[in-house]
């Protein structure tokens, strides 16, 4: 079982179900709301850890109403929260658009996450003991390099999905061993990705494909299903492939393929996350 630590951001997502999405103006009638609790930071981990991980995360919540249900979120998913700190003020907060489509906008306000501009002594000495360090950029990037900088330097495996897309350093990026973009991802990034041994892009319903540094290429097809919400999708995706890394970049694209398409099945991020078992079930004998 891998061992994974999340650095990332938690919020409580604020989900509202529309037919279509309203245009610049336009006030329209939702069919439904619901509280979930996301973050692509929490999702990640979960996903991580119902795909078969040993997962750690590394985050901050306020001391707001949500606060101790995106706690409790974590810990009944089996996510170890040791390192989940509380600060002063709002948590992160995710307000989100789906449509009848099940495409989704998303507006993230930072809460806790923004406040996330160091890691203690305890922190860094749960990143060096893991196998795998999975991030995002929902928190200051500055803790991100800090982050994956020791965890390089201590041998554990730097997964890095570099969203939402900002500019990045040359010393974030020499930092990463595995990047998880999607199509618009990869190409904001661009050349900024050669440098990196090993980048998945995930294509939505199309699967994903693998490019290694050596320039060899594993596509891996995506699976059929009746798609009701495309959020978390991408966390889902992401934190199961750590999970499933150590077994190479095509057992783990056929892993993490199977749980994002899960994903779109049930409205909401977290909620939505595959178990183990149902992976299995769809992926049927390898």
């Amino acid at each position: 079982m891998a061992r994974i630590v999340v650095v990332g951001s938690i919020n409580m997502d604020l989900v509202t179900t529309v037919g279509r999405r309203p245009e610049p103006g336009e006030t329209i009638s939702g069919e439904s709301f619901a509280l979930v609790p996301g973050g692509k930071g929490s999702n990640q981990a979960i996903a991580a850890r119902r795909g078969g991980g040993e997962v750690e995360f590394v985050g901050a919540v306020g001391d707001d109403v949500f606060a101790g249900e995106l706690a409790g979120v974590l810990g009944a998913a089996g996510v170890g929260v040791s390192r989940l700190r509380r600060v002063e003020g709002a948590s992160g907060v995710a307000a989100i658009v789906v449509d009848g489509g099940g495409e989704n906008s998303i507006i993230v306000v930072g809460g806790a996450n923004s406040r996330m501009t160091e890691l203690s002594s305890a922190d860094l000495g749960v990143i060096a003991g893991a196998d795998v360090l999975l991030c995002q950029l929902e928190i200051p990037v500055p803790t991100v390099l800090a982050a994956a900088e020791h965890a390089r330097a201590n041998g554990v495996t730097v997964v890095l999905n570099p969203s939402p897309v900002q500019e990045l350093s040359e010393r974030l990026w020499a930092a990463v061993d595995i990047a998880v973009v999607n199509e618009g991802e990869a190409a904001e990034f661009g050349a900024a990705l050669d440098v990196v041994p090993h980048v998945i892009t995930t294509l939505g319903a199309a699967g994903a494909v693998y490019r290694g540094l050596d320039g060899r290429k594993i596509p891996r097809a995506g699976i059929e299903v009746e798609v009701i919400d495309t959020t978390g999708a991408g966390d889902t995706f992401a934190g199961v492939l750590a999970a499933h890394w150590h077994e190479g970049p095509e057992a783990a694209m056929r892993w993490a393929c199977a749980a994002g398409a899960l994903a779109t099945t049930k409205l909401g991020a977290s909620v939505a996350i595959p178990e183990l078992a149902e992976i299995e079930r769809v992926l049927g004998p390898a």
